[in-house]
């Protein structure tokens, strides 16, 4: 039984979770006025999952970026096509393996993607200096723990699939 103060708690951390989110949407919003790929144009959350998960490993084939989101196949086709309409995104043969077909970031969106990531980390800078060193010590304590009951709980989900 979940008592009513870790109810509260879950609420609380959930609502800042959300405040935070829509902060950094509304930052990627801003960037993407100013932006030759959008041309205006937001780009939707699970675009920007996309990017970043991208961004992170370099390259992808779709059949890869479709588990790393989390969708299929045929989503995350429509997904890249998408990007590759706004130029987000190229289209190549794989290094690798020729037969093959892996999708990276253009170079409009790695400038993009790093004038995101200065406006986020100018944000959180703001937040920690508003805050103060004592709560943003606890603030980093609270999420390195956050981080490692995640990662336990990803190792525990791959132990219960094999």
């Amino acid at each position: 039984m979940v008592s009513d103060k870790t109810r509260e708690q879950a609420r609380s951390i959930a609502a800042a979770g959300r405040k935070l989110k829509s902060r950094m949407f509304a930052i990627q919003s801003r960037l993407c006025e100013e932006c030759a790929p959008c041309k205006g144009e937001e780009l939707s959350m699970a675009q920007m999952h996309t990017l970043m998960t991208i961004q992170r490993c370099g390259e992808s084939t779709i059949s890869n970026l479709a588990v790393l989101l989390g969708v299929s196949s045929p989503s995350a086709s429509c997904m890249v096509e998408r990007l590759v309409d706004k130029g987000f995104l190229h289209r190549e043969r794989s290094r690798k393996d020729r037969r093959k077909v892996v999708v990276r970031l253009s170079e409009q969106a790695v400038t993009h993607m790093e004038k995101i990531e200065k406006a986020v980390l100018a944000t959180f800078v703001d937040l920690v200096e508003k805050v103060g060193p004592e709560t943003a010590e606890k603030w980093c304590e609270v999420f390195t723990r956050v981080e490692e009951v995640l990662a336990a709980g990803e190792q525990e989900k791959v132990r219960d699939d094999e």
